[in-house]
């Protein structure tokens, strides 16, 4: 076996020394690069060689790494390509990723080939579940991603759908929600819509702003163990070594910042950090394997360098970049205005001409309905003419007719003057009906009164009878034998009486029975005569002039009688006392409105 290796190894050799070059593939995250390398290239030569092919020049963020067995390892600058021990078939594959991370992405990241770059590798990461996002940040970083690659919103573009085959969002946020794809689609999309205006360079940029607040962003993560045996995670980032519970990658335990840190070494498997304060102990931890702590020592350093680095002013090269940087983004946002005015002017003309194009249209219509109406009215015109001729015969019936028409109104005016005339003559009877009813119950009030009247002397000359007999009986009782010849003596003014007869009483009765009689058939006759008269005008009357006096009126009288005539109705039949009685009543009624 091992023969058959070491011919193998010789014939390669043998092959290199004839060709003397060797095949390279470099995966980037945009494409693949396919490159013929020296044999005596160092890790500096090709690394250089996929800068300039990518002109990248922002170097010290980036790497080659490559596959070694069941871990990874970074490509040494200083060190031949084919030294490494690595697997040498052809063709070596390498990968060119981000090594160094920066502290702030808005501020270091100058040229659009590194936020690129960074965009796509930080989206990789997050999409696979290397670097830990909420559900809430995943949807917002996803409608930049799509901004990024499909520009502003277009509702006519971009249907519903158009997500379909696009990897958005980590499985396990999928997986977290009872959601269709639509549904996660939409949510997407209404973020999408509000990232308008913004151009690709900065949708990328807008997403690594969010994402570098992540927890796990930028941070390597190696198992270790401390001096008890106890399994942890070492984190290396831009900011320094931190220790986490191997369960909880997001909060360290403890974190040590890279400008406490005086000295990183490590000895076999164990791994020693000396901090800054000379009183403090050595942190000592121990990995798994040798390379591991290779591995861990390089990203120590870079991250240490590149910390110290951007706390010093920036180098001439990287100034002139900035500056180049800031004139390119100036120049591609009066491109982009410039760009953005003239896709204004142009969809102005656009609408103008959709106008101009609708008008033409409209006219060509209207010219054509024009054209057919004149046809019509040419096919019409003979018809009109047998039709003038037949409405003038109709002209001369019509007028005929005018005059038969003129005399019937003329007829219907003199119906009309007489029937008004017969109006007023019922209203002036009706006025006349109620004068007299007004007049003859004035003349009942006043027969009443005298009744009355009447009455009361009546009662006061029969209690006067009465008296003078009980005087009579009194002084015949104390002379029965004497016998009276002499008149009644003379009574004070107090006690004067009428003798009244009994045919007078009886005559008296008999009048006031009689005008009661009387006064209640000239009553019904009346009341007879109006209802006749209101039967008759009811025809006439205009509903809409009533007055509220007239709309009271007819409420009482569907009502029953009125309470005038309910007064004089009942005055035959009150006593004097009820009718004191009830005077009292209405003055008591009066004095409390």
């Amino acid at each position: 076996m091992a023969s058959v290796l070491a011919s193998k190894m010789g014939l390669n050799s043998l092959r290199r020394k004839q060709a003397k070059t060797f095949s390279v593939t470099v995966v980037t995250m945009d494409a693949d690069l396919e490159f013929s390398c020296e044999l005596k290239w160092k890790g500096k030569d090709l690394f250089e060689l996929v800068c300039r092919t990518l002109g990248l020049r922002e170097t010290w963020f980036f790497g080659l790494r490559y596959d070694v067995k069941d871990t990874v390892a970074w490509l040494k600058m200083d060190k031949k390509v084919l030294d490494h021990d690595m697997p040498k078939e052809e063709p070596i594959v390498f990968h060119f990723l981000a090594k160094f991370y920066p502290e702030n992405v808005e501020d270091e990241l100058v040229q659009d080939i590194t936020q690129h770059l960074f965009f796509l590798q930080v989206k990789t990461s997050i999409l696979e579940e290397e670097i830990y996002c909420p559900p809430e940040a995943s949807v917002l970083l996803a409608s930049y991603a799509i901004h990024a690659k499909y520009g502003d919103y277009d509702p006519n573009v971009h249907k519903p759908g158009f997500l379909s085959q696009e990897e958005l969002l980590p499985k396990r946020v999928i997986n977290l929600y009872q959601m269709t794809a639509e549904m996660w689609e939409e949510r997407i999309t209404v973020c999408y819509a509000e990232h308008r205006g913004r151009t690709r360079d900065e949708a990328e940029m807008e997403y690594l702003k969010i994402a570098q607040d992540l927890e796990m962003y930028g941070v390597n993560y190696f198992s270790i163990r401390n001096k008890k045996g106890t399994s942890l995670l070492l984190g290396v980032d831009a900011l320094g070594l931190h220790i986490y519970d191997p369960s909880n990658k997001l909060t360290p335990k403890i974190s040590f910042p890279w400008n406490e840190i005086r000295n990183i070494s490590y000895s076999d498997k164990e791994f020693a950090i000396k901090p800054l304060d000379k009183r403090a102990d050595v942190f000592k931890f121990n990995s798994s394997k040798l390379r591991v702590n290779k591995l861990i020592l390089q990203l120590c350093i870079g991250n240490h360098d590149l910390f110290m680095r951007r706390r010093r002013v920036d180098s001439l090269e990287v100034q002139q970049m900035k500056m180049q940087a800031r004139e390119e983004k100036a120049r591609k946002q009066m491109e982009r205005r410039r760009l953005e005015r003239e896709k204004q002017l142009r969809e102005e003309a656009e609408r103008a001409r959709d106008d101009l194009e609708r008008r033409l249209i409209q006219l060509q219509d209207e010219a054509h309905m024009a054209n057919e109406a004149l046809l019509r009215s040419e096919e019409t015109a003979d018809l009109l003419a047998e039709k003038a001729q037949i409405a003038e015969e109709e002209a001369k019936l019509l007028a005929q007719k005018a005059a038969e028409a003129e005399q019937e109104m003329r007829r219907i005016k003199v119906t009309a003057i007489r029937t008004e005339e017969e109006k007023r003559l019922m209203e002036q009877k009706m006025l006349e009906a109620e004068m007299l009813a007004l007049k003859m119950a004035e003349e009942s009030e006043r027969r009443a009164n005298e009744a009355d009247q009447l009455k009361q002397d009546l009662q006061e000359a029969r209690e006067s009878e009465r008296k003078a007999k009980s005087k009579l009986l009194e002084i015949t009782s104390k002379s029965p034998y004497s016998v009276i010849t002499h008149s009644l003596p003379k009574r004070s003014p107090t006690n004067l009486s009428f003798d009244f007869k009994d045919t007078d009483m009886k005559r008296l009765s008999m009048e006031i029975e009689k005008e009661k009689v009387e006064y209640m058939e000239k009553s019904k006759h009346l009341q007879e005569q109006l209802n006749e008269l209101k039967t008759e005008i009811e025809s006439l009357k205009l509903k809409e002039r009533e007055t509220p006096l007239d709309i009271l009126h007819n409420e009482n009288t569907e009502k029953g009688t009125t309470e005038h005539n309910c007064l004089h109705l009942s005055i035959f039949n009150l006593s004097p006392q009820l009718t004191l009685q009830s005077t009292k009543s209405r003055v008591a009624f009066f004095q409390e409105l």
